[in-house]
């Protein structure tokens, strides 16, 4: 009897505090308003007024940035393929919302309220797999009816034996073999239907095949909830924050960005200050190596040795002028003294004659007196 009530303890027990861990969670990922994003995003980049979409985040990236491209790599999950950013706002642009991009201020990302494992459209070549983001308005159905080339600077193509490394991104194939490989390309159409947030992802390459081109295992991540804004991988799951997401605030009104940038006082992706470091945490030792290249010590030492032989090449010069002119000086010289002999030597000869002359006089005077 005693052992019975134990046991209904016990289960009482956990079924309360798996109503309560319920409720917290619930209560964290509540519904929350678009002044999350402006408010988290407006440290590592600018909020516009862009014309036909309303409020847009422009990042502070520079220009060799793409979504879903740069500083991230590709993990599987229970909805797909999804992306994993090193950024540290890289939990919202990558997971709700769209991309677009402007000839003038690059990419831009316009806020919306459904979560997804990417928003992305995938495509398959013959050993590649190949990706690009969708754009703003557009659902998946059209999506992947929509010509594939009309923008394939957007596509990021990278050989499908590489696609599940987390550094990715060293290979990338250039822009002439994505040209070549996007023509013989189809388009994968593969989903997941999230039914509890009543929305459909596209899932991307099946793991099946993955495992195959790649002649790895991949093993799903489990997502973890997160109950503030941020993401990373720890103990094989990737914590997120991911709430639902609404249009108005809790009174109904739209909620704007404290600070709203003029369009016409954005500057180029060139232009603007990078301000997007991309976190140090999970980062592929690929990744993080490049940092032990600026080291102060050896830039120092380096330039003092340029500085030294540019020192001791002076001295040198200097030495060959100042032996130059004493050369020139003991020319100069040695012509003086030869000039001064000359003139010795002509004198005795001309003191010579004249005696010569008084001698002969003298004798023809003798002569006359006798």
């Amino acid at each position: 009897m005693k052992a019975n009530i134990k046991i209904l303890v016990i289960l009482l027990t956990l079924i309360v505090s798996s109503v309560i861990f319920t409720k917290q969670v619930s209560a964290q990922q509540g519904n929350m308003s678009f002044q999350v994003f402006y408010d988290q995003l407006s440290p590592y980049g600018q909020w516009v007024d862009y014309p036909n979409y309303g409020y847009v985040w422009i990042p502070d990236t520079g220009s060799d940035f793409s979504p879903y491209s740069s500083n991230g790599h590709w993990i599987m999950t229970d909805y797909g393929w999804t992306w994993m950013s090193y950024y540290d706002w890289g939990w919202a642009p990558f997971h709700y919302g769209r991309w677009d991009y402007d000839n003038y201020y690059g990419w831009f990302w316009v806020p919306d309220n459904e979560w997804g494992p990417a928003w992305v459209i995938w495509r398959r070549a013959n050993g590649y797999y190949g990706w690009e983001p969708m754009q703003p308005g557009v659902s998946i159905s059209i999506s992947f009816g929509r010509e594939y080339n009309r923008n394939n600077n957007h596509w990021t193509f990278v050989r499908d034996r590489y696609f599940d490394r987390s550094d990715v991104s060293r290979y990338y194939i250039n822009r002439t073999s994505r040209d070549r490989v996007i023509k013989n390309s189809t388009v994968i159409n593969n989903t997941y239907v999230d039914n509890s947030r009543n929305t459909t992802y596209v899932s991307g390459p099946k793991r099946e095949d993955v495992q195959k081109f790649t002649g790895r295992k991949v093993n799903p991540v489990a997502v973890q909830e997160n109950s503030r804004p941020g993401q990373d991988m720890s103990n094989g799951r990737l914590n997120i924050y991911r709430p639902q997401m609404t249009k108005n605030n809790d009174m109904g009104q739209r909620p704007a960005p404290s600070r709203i940038v003029d369009l016409k006082d954005v500057k180029r992706p060139s232009e603007r200050n990078v301000t997007n470091k991309p976190q140090t945490v999970n980062k592929p030792q690929t990744v993080n190596k490049p940092q032990t290249v600026n080291k102060p010590q050896t830039v120092n030492k380096s330039d003092n040795n340029r500085q030294e032989p540019q020192t001791n090449t002076a001295n040198p010069q200097k030495s060959i002028n100042n032996s130059k002119a004493l050369k020139q000086q003991n020319a100069n010289s040695s012509q003086n003294n030869k000039r001064e002999k000359q003139q010795v030597t002509v004198k005795p000869s001309v003191k010579n004659k004249n005696e010569q002359q008084k001698k002969s006089k003298s004798e023809t005077d003798r002569k006359k007196t006798k």
